[in-house]
């Protein structure tokens, strides 16, 4: 079984190749305004996205493109904190039939392909991220965060030895979507050593080769076709995936979690090239007790929008003209960049689409709250990152009602369970960049909303004196109060009280992954009024009746040198209905460390300490 040790400040990175960048985005950045559609009435022009959109045309020489991803990827995969951000979206048509195209993303990179189907864009070669190499030697990606591919066909070709295959070896806050693979696919890079890696996801594709999960920790896949898989170190989630192996989680070592359907999603909207070669958003509809890709017998249900009704924001712009925007019942595009938001931004009108490029981020300035969605329906938000600033804010995204306490009676419930409010690849992040504060990341007081793959990291590593105790503070990192909630593909990770809580009705979450933080200076300071030791990673109020759960896993590793102890990784009500919580489990990283977690889930399951380093402590059913 491999496994990983946990995420260090001390990860390295590949050599600097950014002095390339220049010369290798001239060419490429002056054809990206180029419409190159041969048969088809004239195009509008094209929206201006600003400088860090790049378009790849299939009229560009394939040494052209790939000197562009190489001289982005040169730049930003050392760039784990940087500024710069990246948007590359690829038109419709053929790529690399004179030779293969072999690229890699870094950093703060989404790839994305402008047709209305995933095989509008046929990619001879592969879209790749691989390990990253520290000054020692050692080759992990256990920190591979922030960067996506979709909507293309990836005809794997032009690597051999140990290289073969699309490599797409990541962790938090990532995405595969849409698309349509070719060949092999792995998920480690077992090419250089030790090979860790922390997660990731894998929704609406097609994938024909087989995937090799290896030193995967966790990961999700849902809605898919694929062709086989193989390993896995601790929690693999399948949900709506045809192929998938069979359910074995508990069973001698199993780790794999597999439902037959995925119980509610709403794949993301995305931008596409019509026939005249205009920009349009496809907007999905919600599915509900799903399975395999939406695309497979044709086009998503759904419907589209003209890029007409969008506005697009650049970084320069400030709250108040963003929010005129969004008061006129604007849609909204951020294009990749920084947005200093010292006011919130009210999003209002039911069914607003709000998408980011490049990993936009949204970054709270003077303790704002940088975005607060209305009690509205059908509100959907994607391809953001919402950092927090140094002064602390109440919250840093806010679904539904007013924000008022953060623990609110109950949510007014504006909504449709036919249009659910959706959060898809939405990251929110404390330290790491910068100082950042909040007392609570993400709130979802509204009924019928689903959350996508999200990332909630207070942040154990980053830029020197970003990180500490008391340094980038936060309490919780995500809080439901509304009912009909579900969530695909959640991570929370090392807040400083109760990570996640849970106060809403017929909840649902397929997938959760958890590490508590690193960093309490005693066990005084992580202990609870009522003397419990430490908190939960989930945390279900007893006010809940229904409530269900597949595949949720908390981790511990103390590294300050007192014995921090948890009492449980899960808090949930006695009285929920038998077999509530599937397949649920605690462990303990590495073979160093202090403490751990001394049940499962409400006193049962039995502990994860340094007596048994490295190994899952499972309950496959409760209560």
């Amino acid at each position: 079984m491999f496994q990983r040790a946990p995420e260090s400040p001390a990860r390295g990175s590949r050599r600097d190749l950014g002095h390339r960048l220049a010369w290798s985005l001239a060419l490429p950045l002056a054809l990206a305004s180029v419409m190159t559609t041969a048969g088809v009435a004239a195009a509008a022009p094209p929206p201006n996205f600003g400088p860090n959109v790049v378009v790849i045309d299939p009229s560009m020489s394939t040494s052209q493109i790939q000197a562009t991803f190489d001289g982005i990827s040169a730049q930003q995969i050392p760039n784990q904190f940087g500024n710069a951000r990246y948007e590359i979206l690829v038109k419709p048509g053929t790529y690399g039939a004179d030779a293969p195209l072999n690229v890699t993303l870094g950093y703060y990179t989404d790839v994305a392909g402008l047709g209305a189907l995933p095989t509008d864009v046929a990619w001879r070669g592969t879209v790749d991220a691989y390990n990253q190499c520290d000054s020692s030697g050692s080759c992990v990606a256990s920190n591979n965060f922030w960067r996506s591919v979709s909507n293309m066909t990836l005809n794997v070709d032009g690597k051999y030895s140990c290289y073969y295959g699309e490599f797409w070896v990541t962790s938090q806050a990532t995405s595969m979507r849409r698309m349509n693979i070719n060949g092999n696919t792995t998920l480690m890079d077992y090419c250089t050593g030790p090979s860790y890696a922390s997660g990731g996801f894998i929704a609406d594709s097609v994938l024909t080769g087989g995937i090799t999960s290896g030193s995967q920790q966790q990961w999700l896949t849902r809605n898919s076709n694929i062709s086989g898989w193989s390993n896995g170190v601790w929690n693999q989630v399948f949900a709506g995936v045809n192929g998938a192996p069979a359910q074995n989680f508990g069973v001698a070592g199993g780790v794999y979690t597999t439902l037959a359907t995925n119980p509610e999603s709403r794949e993301k909207p995305f931008l596409y090239l019509d026939s005249s070669g205009n920009y349009n958003v496809y907007v999905p509809s919600a599915q509900f007790n799903s399975s395999g890709p939406t695309w497979a017998n044709g086009q998503t249900p759904g419907k589209s929008l003209p890029i007409s009704s969008f506005f697009i924001a650049k970084p320069s712009d400030s709250a108040k003209t963003i929010n005129a925007a969004l008061d006129k019942g604007k849609n909204l595009i951020f294009t990749p960049g920084i947005y200093s938001i010292n006011k919130t931004l009210h999003v209002t009108h039911p069914d607003t689409i709000v998408m980011g490029m490049g990993l936009a981020t949204l970054e709270a300035q003077n303790g704002a709250i940088p975005m607060a969605v209305g009690d509205v329906k059908g509100v959907e938000i994607s391809d953001l990152i919402f950092d927090a600033g140094p002064k602390n804010s109440p919250a840093l995204l806010t679904i539904g009602s007013p924000l008022g306490s953060l623990l609110p009676s109950g949510p007014h419930g504006a909504s449709d369970p036919n249009d659910p409010t959706t959060l898809s690849d939405v990251y929110l992040r404390i330290g790491g960049a910068h100082v950042g504060k909040t007392t609570v990341a993400l709130v979802v007081n509204s009924n019928n909303v689903v959350m996508d793959n999200i990332w909630s990291w207070r942040a154990d590593h980053g830029n020197a004196g970003t990180v500490g105790w008391t340094i980038n503070t936060a309490d919780t990192g995500l809080l439901v109060t509304g009912n009909n909630v579900t969530a695909t593909g959640l991570f929370v990770e090392h807040y400083q009280k109760d990570e996640t809580i849970w106060a809403g009705q017929n909840g649902k979450i397929v997938f959760f992954q958890n590490e508590m933080p690193y960093d309490p200076p005693s066990q005084a300071a992580w202990t609870q009024r009522d003397g419990t030791l430490g908190y939960p990673a989930i945390h279900v109020l007893n006010n809940v009746k229904t409530f269900q759960a597949w595949g949720i896993g908390a981790y511990s590793y103390f590294n300050q040198g007192p014995n921090i102890q948890s009492a449980n990784g899960f808090v949930v009500p006695t009285k929920l209905a038998a077999g509530s919580v599937k397949d649920a489990f605690t462990i303990f990283l590495s073979t160093a460390g202090f403490g751990g977690i001394q049940n499962v889930i409400n006193g049962v399951g039995g502990s994860s300490t340094i007596t048994n380093p490295d190994t899952v402590v499972p309950v496959v059913s409760y209560p």
